[in-house]
């Protein structure tokens, strides 16, 4: 059962975790990330080194902004990254291939430094900067590019953590030698300079991460805590004259309302953007508010990290050791793609409503409600199959959940839903068409989860409606609670 690092390179969970490493899945990224400001509130001297580093670096990139770059060699060489797909963390859409910081982060960023960075160095309200005052201006900076830069940036020290466990826990036929780009910043030379290091290496060399760097869902600077925060982050305002500024502009920006009917979410979101780029001095105080609450970040993040660790890791090893010993989920001799696909399925559904595997997709005792998460649960599932399994497959019409496929001409397309999900009507209409059309195939199949009768009332007339009833592409699949066999009278 080869899922997770420590599977492939035989050492124990254990063994990681008192090395203060994730124990990342090598099958599908971890929807993790790396937080900039866990570097900055830390009380590890080595952190709080590294995001000196960052700001230095942001320092010289504000130097040459203000210089004028219109060279596009200089924002490739300075701005541009590729994902660092190598440490299996992030929301990547094909395995653990992201997109990484192309050139309209470049020139977005480069044009925006004195405007973001205007007190760089000489910080009077904040304790100092950050890097994720990028994502609170309107530059289309979101948490992906804080990450992928942060792990950048850091890179040096994440491959040098890595080495170090590597030589003492991982036998040497299982590393490898490897030469990595853009490792480290010579300032002499204003260039990022390649390295050499011995790293765990399957098809590729593999990175650790320590998980008291890492997060989940948001880092702890963020737009949309700053937009959903914004009137009481006025109120902290100190100068009582920018005070009165802020309150008597966004008053201003929103459209008058009949009396009684509060502003839509939209109109609010509008108004607060506009008054944040009217007064960019309010994003100083909704920073200097996060600074405060040092041990918060860390409390918050560690706590995301452990239900990561407990559903993504804990979780899915349970419920493959038992898919192993209850079914023949995989042991089964498919013909095709489309065979492969329904007959796994099908095994989870049994599974899942007849020995105990509903208990997958509760977390202290409430159902999971994202598909993102669900869909990451069934990927790592098919880790021993013939079959290619790609996530979030985006062939030109949106992406599919998985294309499972042997070849050009054997391929299903899967799409694993939700019953609470308010668009599966829509869903089942129109969007897997349009995926099979795209990824040229005729196959294609719809898993439902439901948590309870009344989703699977609401699934069930949508489909009756759709003529769908009695469609065998279409698998419900029932994950409200069962009683024990012992209780049932």
């Amino acid at each position: 059962m080869k899922i997770y690092f420590s599977d492939y390179f035989n050492v124990t969970p254990e063994k990681l975790a008192e090395y203060g490493a994730f124990n990342i899945s090598l099958i599908n990224d971890m929807p993790l990330f790396i937080d900039p400001f866990l570097l900055f509130g830390s009380k590890n001297p080595v952190y709080k080194k590294l995001h000196n580093e960052i700001i230095k670096y942001l320092s010289f990139l504000k130097l040459k902004s203000t210089e004028g770059i219109n060279d596009p060699g200089k924002i490739r060489a300075w701005y541009k990254f590729s994902e660092v797909k190598q440490n299996w963390l992030g929301y990547s859409q094909i395995g653990n291939s992201g997109r990484g910081l192309g050139m309209n982060f470049g020139e977005s960023m480069s044009n925006s430094m004195h405007i973001v960075f205007d007190d760089l160095g000489k910080e009077t309200i904040t304790q100092s900067s950050h890097l994720e005052k990028v994502g609170l201006f309107d530059i289309g900076v979101g948490k992906d590019s804080i990450s992928d830069f942060t792990t950048n940036l850091i890179k040096d020290y994440l491959l040098t953590y890595t080495q170090a466990f590597a030589k003492e826990n991982i036998e040497t036929n299982l590393l490898k030698e490897v030469k990595i780009e853009k490792v480290y910043f010579d300032y002499d030379l204003e260039s990022w300079m390649p390295k050499t290091f011995v790293l765990p290496y399957m098809s590729d060399y593999v990175i650790l991460t320590p998980r008291d760097l890492l997060t989940k869902d948001d880092t702890w600077i963020n737009g949309d805590d700053l937009r959903g925060n914004f009137l009481n982050i006025c109120k902290s305002v100190q100068n009582e004259e920018l005070r009165f500024k802020l309150n008597n502009y966004f008053q201003a920006r929103l459209p008058r309302y009949p009396e009684g009917k509060k502003p839509s979410r939209a109109d609010y979101i509008n108004a607060v953007q506009a008054t944040i780029k009217m007064f960019p001095e309010i994003i100083k105080w909704y920073i200097k508010e996060k600074e405060e609450d040092k041990e918060g970040a860390k409390s918050i993040s560690e706590q995301k990290v452990f239900e990561t660790e407990s559903f993504f890791i804990h979780q899915v090893s349970w419920f493959v050791k038992s898919l192993l010993e209850k079914t023949e989920f995989y042991t089964v001799k498919p013909n095709g793609s489309y065979e492969e696909s329904l007959n796994r399925i099908n095994y989870l559904k049994d599974f899942i409503e007849n020995n105990d595997g509903y208990k997958m997709f509760y977390f202290d005792g409430k159902p999971i409600k994202r598909e993102s998460d669900l869909q990451i649960v069934y990927r790592l599932t098919w880790y021993a199959s013939e079959f290619d399994v790609n996530r979030e497959v985006n062939n030109g019409r949106g992406p599919a959940d998985y294309v499972v496929s042997k070849g050009s001409n054997d391929k299903t397309v899967v799409e694993f839903k939700l019953a609470s999900n308010s668009k599966i009507e829509q869903n089942l209409v129109n969007q897997v068409e349009i995926y099979k059309k795209a990824n040229n195939t005729s196959n294609s199949i719809k898993a439902i989860l439901y948590f309870d009768e009344s989703e699977f009332q609401r699934v069930d007339s949508i489909l009756k409606k759709l003529g769908l009833d009695d469609d065998p592409s279409v698998v419900l699949i029932d994950a409200s609670p069962k009683l024990s066999a012992s209780n049932v009278r």
